[in-house]
């Protein structure tokens, strides 16, 4: 179960990654979708190992692009959202990414439980 749990985890991220490239927002719902059927998880884990995974690539990316220029976007979209911290910003940042990818998990979890009730 602890492998199922680590590549699962692991092909999220790097899916997320990769697809970041060429998709839009909605990549890490690609990412997490695939990886629930390729790895498929039980209960909870379903949604919260896709959470995880990107919760913490989104909040990282967000980081590094955030100091490359030195905030001043981050300040600007904090000060918008009535939030005016930029750590908050990027937390809740990775927060959205989490629920899109962990909710993709579980379509992909139940999706490839659909496909293997279906009736020959």
């Amino acid at each position: 179960m602890m492998k199922s749990i680590h590549k699962n985890f692991i092909a999220t991220l790097i899916l997320g990654l990769l697809f970041s490239f060429f998709l839009p927002w909605w990549n890490v719902m690609v990412a997490a979708f695939v990886a629930g059927i390729l790895f498929p998880l039980k209960k909870w884990l379903a949604f919260f190992t896709p959470f995880l995974a990107i919760f913490i690539l989104w909040s990282f990316q967000t980081s590094i692009i955030s100091a490359s220029n030195d905030f001043i976007l981050a300040k600007k979209i904090a000060q918008l959202l009535y939030v005016n911290n930029t750590i908050l910003l990027i937390i809740l940042t990775g927060i959205i990414g989490g629920l899109a990818a962990g909710l993709a998990g579980v379509y992909g979890k139940q999706f490839l439980n659909i496909l293997k009730n279906q009736p020959q």
